[in-house]
């Protein structure tokens, strides 16, 4: 057994999303990603004297959709807090942050794990400002700020300490990720930063039931090596205990060049932040229509249609699963199946052959220039034995340079509709046989493997228009005679 069999994992994350509005929390820079350093601020950004912050309403929108995507109580009567910290990046000397009143309270994220459904629960989100940016590359000798994502809205979504392994922390994340963006209130991009995780990584003996010295761990720009980071901080931690020692409660970077950690800074406990109210924000209400109007707004989320998948359109868990990974695609599924029927070969359609479409050539579903329907009639083309799969995928193909035709008549056009003619199937598969005696002779001796090569030949004679289920019963009949 190894020595980590000994230790239970406790895991605790924050993951900070920033907002996808226009401007920023208390003022009207814009958040655009990607302008000239240091300049998307103004005077509001900077902390300048004299200056009030004043509330962005879209802000309050997006943190409240996000409350109730995680099934969280939101608060109707915020506070905003001042919380102090003197950073090279923080240009006011505190960031206007939530403490005792945090927008959303409680609430829960499922993740699902070796076929199994387990809830994390969250303490809190709560809203609060970005610091600005330190580069460290630029300048040989100096690190340089830029302050243009001071001010951007965050929010920083809270969970208990209920994750107890990497895979949990790495499914936990990817839920969130998808949540952000299923409901528009981020883009989820951990490696522009626009979503950020920092790890509460401890562990104890198993059985134990107190929570020993947790080690903030951050720097982490993917889910796979928040991960990574995880796994190779619990393996310090036991080899730490084990030879006698002890945690220092502390903040650690991660670099995932060489997936080593180091010590940043002794990490700070609630009280050294000195939070006191923010004197120049009053209370904000939420009034409860307006957190009902939101709801009602809300889109059907991933967990929601992953079941209704599975119950209603009797799809596989991993067909439901990879259909609901991205809005986009679970939002086109349920637009085609208004056209046709055949639930499964929609979800094939998609997995297989749409989703590589658009991976291959990097667009996304709203330039695809096949409509739903024609994708639905392309499906029913195929059901009524009228083109075979193989003819389908040359009228998709087809489609993607856009047409207006019907799938009947671009089928047509291409000479693609399937033969059914019984006479003409003969002709073709007599032909197959007569032309390769050799292989005939093989076949009759147990080379039953060898009926694929006819069935190749008669595809080849007819272009592909022979019906292939029948070909199939006509070589055998042949064959076997």
């Amino acid at each position: 057994m190894s020595v980590l069999d000994k230790y239970e994992v406790v895991i605790g994350l924050e993951v900070h999303a920033q907002l996808n509005t226009k401007s920023k929390i208390f003022t009207s820079d814009s958040t655009a990603f990607g302008a000239e350093p240091n300049t998307q601020i103004n005077p509001i950004t900077l902390g300048m004297p004299g200056v009030l912050p004043k509330m962005n309403i879209a802000v309050i929108e997006k943190a409240v959709k996000m409350g109730v995507a995680c099934n969280c109580t939101i608060n109707e009567y915020n506070f905003f807090d001042r919380k102090n910290y003197f950073y090279a990046d923080l240009p006011k000397g505190y960031q206007i942050s939530q403490d005792k009143q945090p927008i959303c309270i409680g609430g829960y994220v499922e993740i699902k794990i070796d076929k199994t459904t387990k809830k994390i629960n969250l303490t809190r989100i709560h809203l609060e400002e970005d610091a600005g940016k330190l580069n460290h590359e630029l300048d040989a000798h100096y690190s340089l700020v830029d302050l243009n994502r001071a001010g951007i809205p965050l929010i920083e979504i809270v969970s208990e300490p209920d994750i107890r392994n990497s895979e949990e922390a790495y499914q936990y994340l990817t839920e969130v990720r998808k949540l952000v963006r299923y409901i528009d209130v981020c883009d989820g991009n951990m490696e522009e930063g626009s979503m950020r995780c920092d790890a509460n990584v401890s562990v104890r003996l198993k059985g134990e039931t107190n929570y020993r010295t947790r080690v903030e761990v951050k720097n982490m720009n993917s889910i796979r090596n928040v991960k990574r980071a995880i796994d190779i901080e619990v393996k310090r931690q036991v080899e730490i205990y084990e030879s006698g020692g002890t945690i220092a409660q502390e903040t650690r970077s991660f670099n995932p060049n060489d997936g080593s950690s180091f010590p940043l800074r002794t990490k700070e406990d609630a009280h050294d932040y000195r939070y006191f109210p923010e004197p120049d924000l009053p209370l904000l209400h939420i009034p409860k229509d307006t957190i009902e109007a939101i709801k009602q707004n809300m889109p059907l989320l991933p967990n929601y249609l992953y079941h209704k998948f599975i119950h209603e359109y009797n799809l596989s868990e991993y067909d439901a699963q990879i259909l609901t990974d991205e809005r986009e695609i679970a939002s086109f599924y349920l637009e085609i199946i208004q056209h046709t029927k055949n639930y499964k070969s929609v979800a094939n359609w998609l997995i297989n052959d749409i989703k590589s479409y658009l991976n291959e050539n990097n667009l996304s579903v709203a330039d695809l220039k096949i409509s739903s329907n024609q994708i639905a009639d392309i499906i029913a083309l195929v059901d009524a034995n009228e083109i075979n799969s193989t003819n389908s995928k040359l009228l998709f193909s087809a489609y993607l340079n856009g047409n207006n035709k019907t799938a009947k008549d671009l089928a047509i056009e291409l000479n693609l509709i399937q033969s059914n003619n019984e006479d003409e199937l003969m002709v073709w598969a007599k032909n197959a046989i007569e032309n390769n005696p050799a292989k005939v002779a093989e076949y009759k001796k147990g080379k039953q493997g060898l009926l694929a090569m006819f069935v190749g030949d008669v595809m080849k004679a007819s272009k592909g228009k022979a019906d292939p289920k029948r070909t199939n019963q006509l070589l055998l009949e042949l064959l076997d005679n």
